[in-house]
Protein backbone atom coordinates (compact mmCIF):
# COMPACT_ATOMS: atom_id res chain seq x y z
CA UNK A 1 0.00 0.00 0.00
CA UNK A 2 1.41 3.41 -0.99
CA UNK A 3 2.42 5.84 1.77
CA UNK A 4 0.89 9.32 1.73
CA UNK A 5 1.93 12.22 3.93
CA UNK A 6 -1.64 13.54 4.04
CA UNK A 7 -5.18 12.32 3.52
CA UNK A 8 -8.18 14.46 2.67
CA UNK A 9 -11.51 12.96 3.74
CA UNK A 10 -14.42 14.27 1.69
CA UNK A 11 -17.89 13.98 3.24
CA UNK A 12 -19.94 12.15 0.61
CA UNK A 13 -23.05 11.59 2.67
CA UNK A 14 -26.33 12.20 0.86
CA UNK A 15 -26.71 15.78 2.14
CA UNK A 16 -23.18 16.64 1.03
CA UNK A 17 -23.61 15.05 -2.40
CA UNK A 18 -26.75 17.10 -2.97
CA UNK A 19 -24.67 20.22 -2.28
CA UNK A 20 -21.84 19.36 -4.66
CA UNK A 21 -19.50 17.01 -2.77
CA UNK A 22 -18.74 14.95 -5.87
CA UNK A 23 -17.68 18.00 -7.84
CA UNK A 24 -15.59 19.12 -4.86
CA UNK A 25 -13.80 15.77 -4.71
CA UNK A 26 -13.04 15.85 -8.44
CA UNK A 27 -11.70 19.40 -8.15
CA UNK A 28 -9.42 18.39 -5.25
CA UNK A 29 -8.02 15.42 -7.17
CA UNK A 30 -7.39 17.55 -10.27
CA UNK A 31 -5.78 20.43 -8.37
CA UNK A 32 -3.56 18.13 -6.29
CA UNK A 33 -2.39 16.43 -9.48
CA UNK A 34 -1.79 19.79 -11.17
CA UNK A 35 0.45 20.81 -8.27
CA UNK A 36 2.37 17.54 -8.53
CA UNK A 37 1.21 16.36 -5.11
CA UNK A 38 -0.77 13.29 -6.20
CA UNK A 39 1.97 10.90 -4.97
CA UNK A 40 1.96 12.58 -1.55
CA UNK A 41 -1.69 13.33 -0.83
CA UNK A 42 -4.67 11.00 -1.16
CA UNK A 43 -8.29 12.14 -1.51
CA UNK A 44 -10.72 9.74 0.14
CA UNK A 45 -14.51 9.59 -0.04
CA UNK A 46 -16.02 8.89 3.34
CA UNK A 47 -19.42 8.76 5.00
CA UNK A 48 -21.23 11.70 6.55
CA UNK A 49 -19.06 13.58 9.07
CA UNK A 50 -22.08 14.71 11.09
CA UNK A 51 -21.75 18.40 10.18
CA UNK A 52 -25.39 19.12 9.41
CA UNK A 53 -25.77 22.49 7.70
CA UNK A 54 -22.00 22.78 7.08
CA UNK A 55 -21.55 20.53 4.06
CA UNK A 56 -19.73 20.02 1.79
CA UNK A 57 -17.00 19.42 4.34
CA UNK A 58 -13.52 17.91 4.31
CA UNK A 59 -11.03 16.83 6.97
CA UNK A 60 -7.28 17.10 6.36
CA UNK A 61 -5.11 14.55 8.15
CA UNK A 62 -2.75 14.17 9.95
CA UNK A 63 -3.65 17.61 11.36
CA UNK A 64 -7.32 16.76 11.72
CA UNK A 65 -8.39 20.18 10.41
CA UNK A 66 -12.01 20.34 9.33
CA UNK A 67 -13.12 22.74 6.59
CA UNK A 68 -16.85 23.39 6.30
CA UNK A 69 -19.08 24.78 3.54
CA UNK A 70 -16.29 24.20 1.03
CA UNK A 71 -16.94 24.98 -2.63
CA UNK A 72 -15.06 24.17 -5.80
CA UNK A 73 -13.85 27.78 -5.84
CA UNK A 74 -12.07 27.18 -2.50
CA UNK A 75 -10.05 24.20 -3.73
CA UNK A 76 -7.10 26.07 -5.23
CA UNK A 77 -6.61 28.07 -2.02
CA UNK A 78 -6.75 24.98 0.22
CA UNK A 79 -4.25 23.09 -1.92
CA UNK A 80 -1.89 26.06 -2.25
CA UNK A 81 -2.01 27.28 1.33
CA UNK A 82 -2.61 24.19 3.46
CA UNK A 83 -1.30 21.25 1.45
CA UNK A 84 1.65 22.98 -0.20
CA UNK A 85 2.66 25.69 2.30
CA UNK A 86 1.27 24.20 5.53
CA UNK A 87 -0.92 27.20 6.42
CA UNK A 88 -4.55 26.61 7.40
CA UNK A 89 -7.27 28.51 5.54
CA UNK A 90 -8.80 30.09 8.64
CA UNK A 91 -11.93 31.43 6.98
CA UNK A 92 -13.04 27.87 6.12
CA UNK A 93 -12.09 26.11 9.37
CA UNK A 94 -15.13 24.61 11.09
CA UNK A 95 -15.79 26.67 14.21
CA UNK A 96 -17.91 24.15 16.09
CA UNK A 97 -16.70 21.12 18.01
CA UNK A 98 -14.36 18.89 16.04
CA UNK A 99 -16.55 16.12 14.60
CA UNK A 100 -16.29 12.85 16.43
CA UNK A 101 -14.88 10.99 13.45
CA UNK A 102 -12.36 8.87 15.37
CA UNK A 103 -14.11 7.12 18.22
CA UNK A 104 -14.02 3.68 19.76
CA UNK A 105 -15.55 1.84 22.67
CA UNK A 106 -12.67 3.00 24.84
CA UNK A 107 -12.60 6.65 23.81
CA UNK A 108 -15.88 8.50 23.86
CA UNK A 109 -16.76 12.18 23.68
CA UNK A 110 -19.37 13.22 26.21
CA UNK A 111 -21.90 10.38 26.39
CA UNK A 112 -21.25 9.26 22.83
CA UNK A 113 -19.70 5.83 22.42
CA UNK A 114 -18.96 4.79 18.87
CA UNK A 115 -19.03 1.06 18.25
CA UNK A 116 -21.08 0.61 15.08
CA UNK A 117 -20.19 4.11 13.87
CA UNK A 118 -16.47 3.99 14.69
CA UNK A 119 -15.40 3.86 11.03
CA UNK A 120 -17.88 6.43 9.73
CA UNK A 121 -16.03 9.46 8.48
CA UNK A 122 -12.70 7.71 8.98
CA UNK A 123 -12.42 5.16 6.17
CA UNK A 124 -13.22 5.18 2.50
CA UNK A 125 -16.41 3.08 2.36
CA UNK A 126 -15.49 1.93 -1.14
CA UNK A 127 -12.15 0.47 0.02
CA UNK A 128 -12.08 -3.00 1.53
CA UNK A 129 -8.38 -2.46 2.31
CA UNK A 130 -9.19 0.41 4.65
CA UNK A 131 -11.94 -1.62 6.32
CA UNK A 132 -9.53 -4.52 6.86
CA UNK A 133 -6.89 -2.09 8.18
CA UNK A 134 -9.38 -1.08 10.88
CA UNK A 135 -9.90 -4.70 11.93
CA UNK A 136 -12.51 -5.61 9.36
CA UNK A 137 -13.27 -9.29 8.72
CA UNK A 138 -11.33 -10.35 11.83
CA UNK A 139 -14.65 -11.41 13.33
CA UNK A 140 -15.44 -13.48 10.23
CA UNK A 141 -12.08 -15.24 10.44
CA UNK A 142 -12.51 -15.89 14.15
CA UNK A 143 -16.04 -17.25 13.80
CA UNK A 144 -15.39 -19.42 10.75
CA UNK A 145 -12.04 -20.87 11.83
CA UNK A 146 -12.13 -21.08 15.63
CA UNK A 147 -15.82 -21.31 16.60
CA UNK A 148 -18.60 -23.75 15.86
CA UNK A 149 -21.97 -22.43 14.67
CA UNK A 150 -23.43 -23.28 18.09
CA UNK A 151 -20.68 -21.30 19.81
CA UNK A 152 -21.39 -18.27 17.63
CA UNK A 153 -25.08 -18.39 18.56
CA UNK A 154 -24.20 -18.83 22.24
CA UNK A 155 -21.93 -15.77 22.08
CA UNK A 156 -24.65 -13.62 20.51
CA UNK A 157 -27.14 -14.85 23.10
CA UNK A 158 -24.76 -14.10 25.98
CA UNK A 159 -24.12 -10.58 24.64
CA UNK A 160 -27.76 -9.61 25.07
CA UNK A 161 -27.97 -8.14 21.57
CA UNK A 162 -31.56 -7.33 20.62
CA UNK A 163 -33.12 -6.11 17.39
CA UNK A 164 -32.50 -2.45 16.63
CA UNK A 165 -35.40 -2.02 14.24
CA UNK A 166 -37.84 -1.23 17.03
CA UNK A 167 -39.19 -4.60 18.19
CA UNK A 168 -36.18 -5.48 20.37
CA UNK A 169 -36.39 -9.27 19.95
CA UNK A 170 -33.28 -11.17 21.20
CA UNK A 171 -31.02 -11.71 18.18
CA UNK A 172 -29.38 -14.90 19.45
CA UNK A 173 -32.75 -16.50 20.09
CA UNK A 174 -33.92 -15.68 16.56
CA UNK A 175 -30.74 -17.24 15.15
CA UNK A 176 -31.20 -20.32 17.33
CA UNK A 177 -34.75 -20.86 16.07
CA UNK A 178 -33.54 -20.67 12.46
CA UNK A 179 -30.55 -22.95 13.07
CA UNK A 180 -32.80 -25.64 14.53
CA UNK A 181 -35.51 -25.34 11.86
CA UNK A 182 -35.68 -27.87 9.03
CA UNK A 183 -35.27 -26.58 5.50
CA UNK A 184 -33.44 -27.37 2.27
CA UNK A 185 -32.45 -23.69 1.99
CA UNK A 186 -31.99 -21.02 4.65
CA UNK A 187 -31.75 -17.28 4.19
CA UNK A 188 -30.26 -14.21 5.90
CA UNK A 189 -32.06 -10.96 5.16
CA UNK A 190 -30.86 -7.50 6.14
CA UNK A 191 -33.87 -5.23 6.53
CA UNK A 192 -32.58 -1.90 5.21
CA UNK A 193 -36.03 -0.57 4.30
CA UNK A 194 -35.71 2.44 6.58
CA UNK A 195 -39.07 4.09 6.01
CA UNK A 196 -39.92 5.65 9.38
CA UNK A 197 -39.88 9.45 9.12
CA UNK A 198 -37.06 10.82 11.26
CA UNK A 199 -34.90 7.70 10.89
CA UNK A 200 -31.71 7.91 8.83
CA UNK A 201 -29.18 5.92 10.88
CA UNK A 202 -29.20 2.82 8.66
CA UNK A 203 -28.50 4.92 5.59
CA UNK A 204 -25.42 6.37 7.29
CA UNK A 205 -24.08 2.87 8.06
CA UNK A 206 -24.66 1.61 4.51
CA UNK A 207 -23.10 4.68 2.95
CA UNK A 208 -20.17 4.92 5.36
CA UNK A 209 -19.28 1.32 6.33
CA UNK A 210 -21.10 -1.29 4.20
CA UNK A 211 -18.59 -4.10 4.82
CA UNK A 212 -19.66 -4.13 8.47
CA UNK A 213 -23.14 -5.28 7.43
CA UNK A 214 -21.76 -7.86 5.01
CA UNK A 215 -19.54 -9.28 7.74
CA UNK A 216 -22.48 -9.51 10.14
CA UNK A 217 -24.49 -11.40 7.53
CA UNK A 218 -21.65 -13.86 6.81
CA UNK A 219 -21.37 -14.66 10.53
CA UNK A 220 -25.14 -15.08 10.79
CA UNK A 221 -25.13 -17.40 7.76
CA UNK A 222 -22.42 -19.54 9.32
CA UNK A 223 -24.33 -19.72 12.61
CA UNK A 224 -27.65 -20.86 11.14
CA UNK A 225 -26.48 -22.72 8.00
CA UNK A 226 -27.78 -20.26 5.42
CA UNK A 227 -26.66 -20.27 1.79
CA UNK A 228 -28.18 -17.06 0.46
CA UNK A 229 -28.60 -13.51 1.71
CA UNK A 230 -30.51 -10.42 0.63
CA UNK A 231 -30.12 -6.78 1.60
CA UNK A 232 -33.53 -5.17 1.12
CA UNK A 233 -32.78 -1.46 0.58
CA UNK A 234 -35.19 1.36 -0.11
CA UNK A 235 -34.91 2.26 -3.79
CA UNK A 236 -34.61 5.95 -2.87
CA UNK A 237 -31.32 5.25 -1.05
CA UNK A 238 -29.29 5.38 -4.26
CA UNK A 239 -25.93 5.97 -2.61
CA UNK A 240 -26.58 3.20 -0.09
CA UNK A 241 -27.31 0.85 -2.96
CA UNK A 242 -24.22 1.91 -4.89
CA UNK A 243 -21.82 1.60 -1.94
CA UNK A 244 -23.29 -1.71 -0.82
CA UNK A 245 -23.20 -3.28 -4.27
CA UNK A 246 -19.60 -2.15 -4.72
CA UNK A 247 -18.67 -3.65 -1.35
CA UNK A 248 -20.34 -6.95 -2.30
CA UNK A 249 -18.42 -7.11 -5.57
CA UNK A 250 -15.08 -6.54 -3.84
CA UNK A 251 -15.85 -9.02 -1.05
CA UNK A 252 -16.74 -11.59 -3.71
CA UNK A 253 -13.48 -10.95 -5.56
CA UNK A 254 -11.51 -11.52 -2.35
CA UNK A 255 -13.27 -14.81 -1.61
CA UNK A 256 -15.24 -13.47 1.33
CA UNK A 257 -18.48 -14.36 -0.44
CA UNK A 258 -19.14 -17.38 -2.61
CA UNK A 259 -17.95 -20.97 -2.19
CA UNK A 260 -15.92 -22.31 0.73
CA UNK A 261 -15.33 -18.97 2.48
CA UNK A 262 -11.95 -19.01 4.28
CA UNK A 263 -11.81 -22.79 3.81
CA UNK A 264 -14.63 -23.22 6.32
CA UNK A 265 -16.96 -25.05 3.96
CA UNK A 266 -19.45 -22.17 4.14
CA UNK A 267 -20.90 -21.19 0.78
CA UNK A 268 -22.84 -17.96 1.05
CA UNK A 269 -23.58 -15.04 -1.24
CA UNK A 270 -25.55 -11.81 -0.90
CA UNK A 271 -27.71 -9.87 -3.33
CA UNK A 272 -29.12 -6.34 -3.07
CA UNK A 273 -32.87 -6.04 -3.60
CA UNK A 274 -34.24 -2.53 -4.14
CA UNK A 275 -37.65 -1.84 -2.65
CA UNK A 276 -40.22 0.39 -4.33
CA UNK A 277 -40.72 2.80 -1.44
CA UNK A 278 -43.60 1.12 0.41
CA UNK A 279 -43.42 1.76 4.16
CA UNK A 280 -45.32 -1.46 4.84
CA UNK A 281 -42.37 -3.46 3.47
CA UNK A 282 -40.40 -2.56 6.57
CA UNK A 283 -42.67 -5.10 8.31
CA UNK A 284 -40.85 -8.41 7.98
CA UNK A 285 -43.58 -10.53 6.41
CA UNK A 286 -44.50 -7.80 3.90
CA UNK A 287 -40.79 -7.58 3.07
CA UNK A 288 -40.78 -11.33 2.40
CA UNK A 289 -43.77 -11.02 0.10
CA UNK A 290 -42.03 -8.25 -1.82
CA UNK A 291 -38.85 -10.34 -2.18
CA UNK A 292 -40.96 -13.19 -3.55
CA UNK A 293 -42.37 -10.90 -6.24
CA UNK A 294 -45.75 -10.51 -4.62
CA UNK A 295 -47.66 -7.44 -3.45
CA UNK A 296 -46.08 -6.06 -0.28
CA UNK A 297 -48.67 -7.07 2.31
CA UNK A 298 -48.19 -8.45 5.80
CA UNK A 299 -48.98 -12.08 6.59
CA UNK A 300 -50.57 -13.69 9.61
CA UNK A 301 -48.17 -14.87 12.33
CA UNK A 302 -47.50 -17.60 13.37
CA UNK A 303 -45.72 -19.15 11.58
CA UNK A 304 -42.78 -16.83 12.05
CA UNK A 305 -39.90 -16.24 9.60
CA UNK A 306 -37.25 -18.19 11.58
CA UNK A 307 -39.14 -21.36 10.68
CA UNK A 308 -41.27 -20.30 7.67
CA UNK A 309 -39.77 -17.27 5.98
CA UNK A 310 -38.67 -16.55 2.41
CA UNK A 311 -40.28 -19.06 0.03
CA UNK A 312 -41.43 -20.94 3.13
CA UNK A 313 -37.86 -21.64 4.25
CA UNK A 314 -36.21 -20.77 7.61
CA UNK A 315 -35.08 -17.13 7.49
CA UNK A 316 -33.24 -14.69 9.73
CA UNK A 317 -34.37 -11.08 9.27
CA UNK A 318 -32.27 -8.50 11.08
CA UNK A 319 -32.05 -4.73 10.91
CA UNK A 320 -28.92 -2.97 9.55
CA UNK A 321 -27.84 -1.72 12.97
CA UNK A 322 -28.38 -5.15 14.52
CA UNK A 323 -26.13 -6.92 12.02
CA UNK A 324 -23.51 -4.18 12.28
CA UNK A 325 -23.11 -5.00 15.99
CA UNK A 326 -22.32 -8.67 15.33
CA UNK A 327 -18.63 -8.38 14.26
CA UNK A 328 -17.81 -6.30 17.35
CA UNK A 329 -19.36 -8.89 19.64
CA UNK A 330 -17.46 -11.77 18.05
CA UNK A 331 -14.11 -9.94 18.15
CA UNK A 332 -14.43 -8.41 21.63
CA UNK A 333 -16.59 -11.05 23.32
CA UNK A 334 -20.03 -11.19 24.84
CA UNK A 335 -18.79 -10.04 28.27
CA UNK A 336 -17.37 -6.83 26.80
CA UNK A 337 -20.62 -6.06 25.00
CA UNK A 338 -22.95 -6.97 27.87
CA UNK A 339 -21.07 -4.59 30.17
CA UNK A 340 -22.19 -1.68 27.98
CA UNK A 341 -25.68 -0.35 28.60
CA UNK A 342 -28.17 -1.35 31.29
CA UNK A 343 -29.28 -4.57 32.93
CA UNK A 344 -31.84 -5.38 30.23
CA UNK A 345 -30.63 -3.24 27.32
CA UNK A 346 -27.12 -4.21 26.29
CA UNK A 347 -24.73 -2.33 24.04
CA UNK A 348 -25.17 0.99 22.29
CA UNK A 349 -28.06 2.54 20.39
CA UNK A 350 -27.92 4.92 17.45
CA UNK A 351 -30.25 7.92 17.50
CA UNK A 352 -31.14 10.41 14.78
CA UNK A 353 -32.41 13.61 16.42
CA UNK A 354 -33.98 15.98 13.91
CA UNK A 355 -36.50 18.77 13.74
CA UNK A 356 -35.97 21.80 15.96
CA UNK A 357 -32.45 21.00 17.15
CA UNK A 358 -29.20 22.85 16.49
CA UNK A 359 -27.29 19.88 15.07
CA UNK A 360 -29.52 17.20 13.58
CA UNK A 361 -27.54 14.09 12.86
CA UNK A 362 -26.70 10.57 13.96
CA UNK A 363 -25.30 9.82 17.43
CA UNK A 364 -24.38 6.54 19.12
CA UNK A 365 -24.67 6.25 22.90
CA UNK A 366 -24.82 3.44 25.45
CA UNK A 367 -28.28 2.30 26.44
CA UNK A 368 -29.19 4.11 29.65
CA UNK A 369 -28.13 7.54 28.43
CA UNK A 370 -30.78 10.18 29.00
CA UNK A 371 -32.89 11.96 26.45
CA UNK A 372 -31.38 15.24 27.66
CA UNK A 373 -27.85 14.02 26.89
CA UNK A 374 -28.76 13.25 23.30
CA UNK A 375 -30.91 16.30 22.53
CA UNK A 376 -28.99 18.93 24.49
CA UNK A 377 -25.57 17.37 24.95
CA UNK A 378 -25.06 16.21 21.35
CA UNK A 379 -27.69 17.74 19.10
CA UNK A 380 -27.00 21.14 20.67
CA UNK A 381 -30.42 21.77 22.17
CA UNK A 382 -33.25 23.75 20.59
CA UNK A 383 -32.29 26.03 17.73
CA UNK A 384 -32.98 29.77 17.47
CA UNK A 385 -33.09 30.15 21.25
CA UNK A 386 -36.55 28.59 21.51
CA UNK A 387 -37.79 26.41 24.36
CA UNK A 388 -38.15 22.62 24.22
CA UNK A 389 -41.76 21.43 23.91
CA UNK A 390 -41.83 17.72 23.06
CA UNK A 391 -40.17 14.90 21.16
CA UNK A 392 -41.74 12.13 19.13
CA UNK A 393 -39.82 8.98 20.05
CA UNK A 394 -39.32 6.46 17.26
CA UNK A 395 -41.15 8.43 14.59
CA UNK A 396 -44.92 8.52 13.85
CA UNK A 397 -45.47 5.05 15.33
CA UNK A 398 -43.80 6.05 18.60
CA UNK A 399 -44.84 7.95 21.70
CA UNK A 400 -44.81 11.69 22.29
CA UNK A 401 -43.04 12.81 25.46
CA UNK A 402 -42.59 16.22 27.04
CA UNK A 403 -40.10 18.02 29.25
CA UNK A 404 -40.74 15.62 32.13
CA UNK A 405 -39.05 12.84 30.13
CA UNK A 406 -35.74 14.60 29.44
CA UNK A 407 -33.94 12.92 32.35
CA UNK A 408 -35.35 9.47 31.74
CA UNK A 409 -33.08 6.68 30.53
CA UNK A 410 -33.21 5.53 26.92
CA UNK A 411 -33.63 1.78 27.36
CA UNK A 412 -36.31 -0.89 27.39
CA UNK A 413 -36.70 -0.62 31.16
CA UNK A 414 -37.59 3.08 31.05
CA UNK A 415 -38.07 5.13 27.88
CA UNK A 416 -38.11 2.72 24.95
CA UNK A 417 -36.21 4.36 22.06
CA UNK A 418 -37.85 2.32 19.30
CA UNK A 419 -35.87 2.48 16.07
CA UNK A 420 -34.03 5.62 17.22
CA UNK A 421 -35.81 8.53 15.55
CA UNK A 422 -36.17 11.65 17.72
CA UNK A 423 -38.41 14.29 16.14
CA UNK A 424 -37.98 17.36 18.34
CA UNK A 425 -40.52 20.19 18.63
CA UNK A 426 -39.93 23.68 19.98
CA UNK A 427 -42.48 25.90 21.68
CA UNK A 428 -43.76 27.37 18.40
CA UNK A 429 -45.02 24.05 17.03
CA UNK A 430 -48.58 22.73 17.21
CA UNK A 431 -48.98 19.21 18.58
CA UNK A 432 -52.34 18.76 16.86
CA UNK A 433 -50.75 19.61 13.54
CA UNK A 434 -47.89 17.17 14.21
CA UNK A 435 -50.22 14.26 15.01
CA UNK A 436 -52.31 15.16 11.96
CA UNK A 437 -49.20 14.69 9.83
CA UNK A 438 -48.63 11.29 11.46
CA UNK A 439 -52.21 10.28 10.65
CA UNK A 440 -51.80 11.38 7.03
CA UNK A 441 -48.60 9.35 6.76
CA UNK A 442 -50.28 6.16 7.98
CA UNK A 443 -53.34 6.65 5.76
CA UNK A 444 -51.05 7.04 2.76
CA UNK A 445 -48.89 4.03 3.63
CA UNK A 446 -51.61 1.57 4.66
CA UNK A 447 -51.58 -1.39 2.28
CA UNK A 448 -55.38 -1.56 2.54
CA UNK A 449 -55.43 -5.29 3.26
CA UNK A 450 -57.30 -5.20 6.58
CA UNK A 451 -60.38 -3.11 7.33
CA UNK A 452 -59.37 -1.70 10.76
CA UNK A 453 -56.23 -0.12 9.29
CA UNK A 454 -57.56 0.79 5.85
CA UNK A 455 -60.66 2.53 7.18
CA UNK A 456 -59.33 3.52 10.58
CA UNK A 457 -56.45 5.57 9.22
CA UNK A 458 -58.84 7.41 6.90
CA UNK A 459 -61.12 8.25 9.80
CA UNK A 460 -58.14 9.50 11.82
CA UNK A 461 -57.25 11.93 9.04
CA UNK A 462 -60.87 13.00 8.83
CA UNK A 463 -60.92 13.83 12.54
CA UNK A 464 -57.76 15.91 12.32
CA UNK A 465 -58.87 17.73 9.18
CA UNK A 466 -61.98 18.79 11.05
CA UNK A 467 -60.13 19.80 14.20
CA UNK A 468 -57.49 21.90 12.44
CA UNK A 469 -60.19 23.70 10.43
CA UNK A 470 -62.27 24.84 13.38
CA UNK A 471 -64.82 22.03 13.41
CA UNK A 472 -65.22 19.09 15.78
CA UNK A 473 -66.14 18.94 19.45
CA UNK A 474 -64.70 17.85 22.76
CA UNK A 475 -66.44 14.48 22.45
CA UNK A 476 -64.31 13.73 19.39
CA UNK A 477 -61.28 13.14 21.61
CA UNK A 478 -62.95 10.14 23.22
CA UNK A 479 -64.18 8.82 19.87
CA UNK A 480 -60.70 8.97 18.32
CA UNK A 481 -59.17 7.39 21.41
CA UNK A 482 -61.62 4.49 21.07
CA UNK A 483 -60.83 4.17 17.38
CA UNK A 484 -57.08 4.04 18.08
CA UNK A 485 -57.63 1.33 20.69
CA UNK A 486 -59.77 -0.72 18.30
CA UNK A 487 -57.13 -0.42 15.57
CA UNK A 488 -54.42 -1.55 17.99
CA UNK A 489 -56.40 -4.65 18.91
CA UNK A 490 -57.68 -5.68 15.48
CA UNK A 491 -55.20 -4.55 12.80
CA UNK A 492 -53.20 -7.27 11.10
CA UNK A 493 -49.76 -5.70 11.45
CA UNK A 494 -47.84 -3.00 13.26
CA UNK A 495 -48.85 -0.20 10.90
CA UNK A 496 -52.45 -0.18 12.04
CA UNK A 497 -51.63 -1.35 15.55
CA UNK A 498 -49.34 1.63 16.20
CA UNK A 499 -51.03 4.27 14.04
CA UNK A 500 -52.79 5.78 17.05
CA UNK A 501 -49.98 5.51 19.61
CA UNK A 502 -48.63 9.03 19.09
CA UNK A 503 -52.13 10.49 19.45
CA UNK A 504 -52.97 8.53 22.60
CA UNK A 505 -49.68 9.50 24.24
CA UNK A 506 -50.15 13.18 23.37
CA UNK A 507 -53.51 13.58 25.09
CA UNK A 508 -52.33 13.55 28.76
CA UNK A 509 -49.54 16.01 27.92
CA UNK A 510 -51.34 18.42 25.63
CA UNK A 511 -55.05 18.06 26.31
CA UNK A 512 -55.37 21.83 26.70
CA UNK A 513 -53.99 22.33 23.21
CA UNK A 514 -56.54 19.91 21.78
CA UNK A 515 -59.35 21.63 23.68
CA UNK A 516 -58.22 25.01 22.35
CA UNK A 517 -58.83 23.66 18.84
CA UNK A 518 -62.07 21.87 19.67
CA UNK A 519 -63.73 24.24 22.13
CA UNK A 520 -62.16 27.66 21.63
CA UNK A 521 -61.69 27.13 17.87
CA UNK A 522 -58.17 28.51 17.90
CA UNK A 523 -54.67 27.17 17.39
CA UNK A 524 -52.40 28.44 20.19
CA UNK A 525 -49.36 28.15 17.91
CA UNK A 526 -51.11 29.95 15.06
CA UNK A 527 -50.31 27.14 12.62
CA UNK A 528 -53.71 25.58 11.92
CA UNK A 529 -56.14 27.52 9.75
CA UNK A 530 -59.24 27.49 11.90
CA UNK A 531 -61.66 29.24 9.55
CA UNK A 532 -62.15 26.70 6.76
CA UNK A 533 -65.69 25.68 5.95
CA UNK A 534 -66.71 22.16 6.88
CA UNK A 535 -67.25 21.03 3.29
CA UNK A 536 -63.56 21.53 2.53
CA UNK A 537 -62.20 19.27 5.24
CA UNK A 538 -63.88 15.96 4.50
CA UNK A 539 -61.60 13.26 3.03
Amino acid sequence: MAFYRAHILVDTGTAAVLKGANALRTALVDEIKRKGLDKEIKVVETGALGLAGAVPAIVVYPEGVTYANVTVDDVAEIVEEHLLKGRQVSRLVYKGDTPSVIKSAENCRSAEMRVVLKNIGVIDPTSIDEYIAMGGYEATAKALTTMSPQEVIAEIKASGLTGRGGAGFPTGLKWDFTAKADGDQKYIICNADEGEPGNFKDRLIMEGDPHQIIEGMIIAAYAVGAQKGYIYIRGEYQQSVANTERALDVAREMGLLGSDIMGSGLSFDIEVFKGAGAYICGEETALLASLEGQRGESRMKPPFPPTHGLFGMPTVINNVETLANVPHIIVNGADWYSNIGTQKSKGTKIFSPCGDVQYPGVYEVPFGSTLREVIFGMAGGIKSGKKFKAVLMGGPSGVLVGEEALDRSLCSEDLNPGAGALIVLDETKCVVDLIKNCAQFFAHESCGQCTPCREGTKRMVEFFNWWTAGAGSEQDLKLLDQLATTMALTSKCGLGQFAGVAFKSSIPLFEEEYLAHLVDKRCPAGICEMDKVEEEVRV
